[in-house]
């Protein structure tokens, strides 16, 4: 039987070749290992270095090696958070000509921890809280692309923070089913499999006096599926605004923000009935709108003033002919033709300590009073001149000294 290695990339194979197939891979010499974190698995698995990259290795029978190598491909294409599929290895045998399983080669995700060894550590409650959210985000993710996981757990996801925001990775994929789409029933059990997962790990983990205190196993698994149940009822309503509605829009923002998730995608479909409106979510840090607002444009703004501007860009980006342009360029002309003139339209002498990124925040509160007040969106320029007339007198009023009575 000879050796074979099925790869997604022409230059692995050479690589790969390299690593001491002819080894069971629990007695791989430690020159070819890296000591990283891993969760447990009911397989043999070790990261190891193949050239400049670090890959994880699991030994597995050869059809499910393949099948999975397959379903990672599928969920790849389909912009789903996983691991890449790098190779599968068949015809394993060791000196003597004794068969070795085959094994599964994926790419380590760099800078990221199983979810199970974050919680090894102190964590504090808001790092906590994302951690749940992030891994709502990723179990609403794959149901949305018509994929049962099967086997979610604390072990088999990785956690990432890139740039600011927080993400949860599929890691093991051997359970998993891909759908065209996913019943109720199939959703409802797969969710089911996550809570008793994720619940008994951490039960294992305080067990071993590993798990903070302050993490309560069954609550901690319950609410990620509450989590779950409201984005999933946020994101799966579908939504037809009438023209002249786009403020119903923001409102479905909000309500995402309510949830504790900001919009990474917002995609809107024209059609004679109306527009629909998907949303994609993410999990970010403290200061990422900020630091994302000052990327973007080079306005350097307080945290929910980055917010809420950034969630008016994206809503006007949507709203563009030329959406596939860079998010830069797009930026750049937001910042040109609607940021800057609404600022200038009041008047200097009117605006008092406000600077330019408070007024805009200001003005895009107005308008949303103003329009679900209408029931309409009645557009920046009424805003501006409202907020003018009605706004910004009573505020100088406010602000300014009454004297001595």
């Amino acid at each position: 039987m000879a050796l074979h290695i099925s790869a997604t990339n022409a230059e692995h194979p050479v690589l790969l070749l390299e690593l001491p197939w002819d080894i069971p891979l629990e007695r791989w010499p430690e020159k070819h290992l890296v000591p990283l974190p891993r969760g447990i698995s009911r397989h043999v698995v070790r990261y190891a270095r193949a050239g400049d990259e670090v890959i994880a290795v699991k030994e597995l029978a050869e059809r499910p090696a393949v099948r999975e190598y397959g379903l990672l491909r599928d969920l790849d294409r389909l912009g789903i958070p996983a691991v890449d599929a790098l190779a599968v290895v068949t015809g394993r045998v060791d000196a003597a000509g004794e068969p070795l399983e085959p094994a599964l080669i994926t790419r380590h995700l760099g800078g990221s921890m199983p979810y199970r060894s974050m919680f090894e550590t102190t964590l504090r409650p808001a790092t906590m809280h994302r951690l749940m959210d992030a891994l709502a985000v990723l179990l609403v993710r794959l149901h949305l692309a018509g994929f049962a996981w099967g086997d979610c757990s604390l072990s088999n996801t990785l956690f990432r923070r890139d740039a600011g925001a927080y993400a949860a990775y599929l890691v093991d994929a051997e359970t998993g089913e891909l759908h065209p789409r996913l019943s109720t029933g199939q959703r409802e059990y797969d969710l089911d499999l996550a809570r008793v997962n994720i619940s008994g790990e951490l039960l294992d983990l305080e067990a071993s006096g590993a798990l903070h205190p302050s993490v309560d196993p069954i609550e901690f698994g319950t609410e990620i599926c509450a989590r779950y149940g409201s984005l999933w009822q946020e994101l799966t309503r579908t939504s037809v605004y009438p023209a002249g509605k786009h403020h119903y829009m923001e409102r479905r923002i909000r309500r995402l923000n309510d949830l504790g998730f900001d919009v990474a995608e917002m995609q809107i479909d024209h059609s004679s009935h109306g527009d629909t409106v998907t949303f994609v979510p993410k999990v970010v840090d403290a200061g990422h709108h900020q630091r994302q607002l000052l990327r973007l444009t080079g306005l350097d703004a307080e945290e929910n003033q980055a917010r809420r501007l950034l969630n008016d860009l994206e809503s006007w980006m949507a709203t563009q002919d030329d959406r596939d342009a860079r998010p830069e360029v797009l930026a750049h002309r937001w910042v040109r033709d609607v940021f800057r003139p609404t600022v200038r339209a009041v008047p200097a002498e009117l605006r008092g300590s406000m600077d330019a990124a408070e007024i805009y925040h200001e003005l895009l509160e107005h308008r949303w009073y103003l329009s679900e007040r209408a029931q309409h969106d009645i557009g920046l320029d009424t805003a501006v001149q409202d907020y003018i007339e009605n706004i910004l007198p009573k505020a100088r009023e406010t602000l300014e000294p009454t004297g001595p009575e």
